[in-house]
């Protein structure tokens, strides 16, 4: 391709944008939240995806925005009531994401979590979809996400509390999964609500993530003023 071509989200329309939280122990230990029995579900708003290399924008005022590179399902094929050994049947592929999230929003404006995830800009997923056969295994995946050259985040999959198949079997007893939909997973430890002090985003940052076999992700962190100039 010649010139500087953009990449943007590789599902074309994404009808539910569910996200699953704590979903490693470690994580949910530095979060300073017990590991839970069930997972734990909200939605991201479909208007705050991206691709892979698009700016994170700071929304007005925040001062605790942070990173969270997720392992995401692509779910190929309509599914209700289904069995775990059936679920893996359902997935067209994985991508990579950063669950961008405002913590002050998430954690200290009440009400759910889901007023600080789908803030404008807050879903970068890519760079590619990779279908479920080219990638085997999906616990047995690393992930890793650097800030300026810094390493944050190391972790595998393999230590999800809840599984990929656990999680589609589960959600599909709320909610009807139809093709497009994404699921994005949790995070390993190391975001910067558990650094001690926590540690966030700011404009000028550089993030990079990714996960084996998904491709990696590049974002520059602008301020909302400076977004739209």
């Amino acid at each position: 391709m010649e010139g500087e071509p953009r990449l943007g989200c590789p599902v074309a329309e994404v009808p539910k944008f569910i996200a699953i939280g704590l979903n490693y122990s470690d994580h949910a230990a530095e979060a300073g939240m017990p590991i839970p029995a069930e997972p734990v579900v909200f939605m991201k708003a479909t208007s705050c995806i991206g691709g892979p290399n698009d700016r994170i924008i700071l929304p007005p005022g925040s001062v605790k925005t942070d990173w969270e590179v997720e392992l995401g399902i692509v779910i190929g094929s309509t599914c209700s009531y289904v069995s775990e050994d059936e679920a893996l049947d359902h997935v067209a592929g994985y991508v990579c994401i950063n669950d961008v999230s405002e913590r002050e929003y998430q954690l200290e404006r009440g009400g759910t979590w889901d007023k600080g995830k789908g803030c404008d800009s807050f879903g970068p997923i890519g760079p590619w979809l990779v279908t479920a056969d080219e990638v085997g295994d999906p616990q047995a995946l690393g992930l890793w996400l650097d800030v300026n050259g810094q390493r944050m985040q190391t972790g595998n999959t393999r230590t999800m509390i809840f599984d990929v198949k656990m999680m589609v079997s589960y959600l599909s007893r709320f909610m009807t999964l139809v093709p497009g939909d994404i699921i994005t997973t949790g995070t390993p430890p190391g975001v910067g609500l558990g650094m001690k002090p926590p540690t966030y985003l700011k404009a000028g940052d550089v993030v990079t993530l990714g996960i084996d076999r998904l491709g990696s992700q590049r974002q520059v962190v602008v301020a909302y003023e400076d977004a739209f100039v």
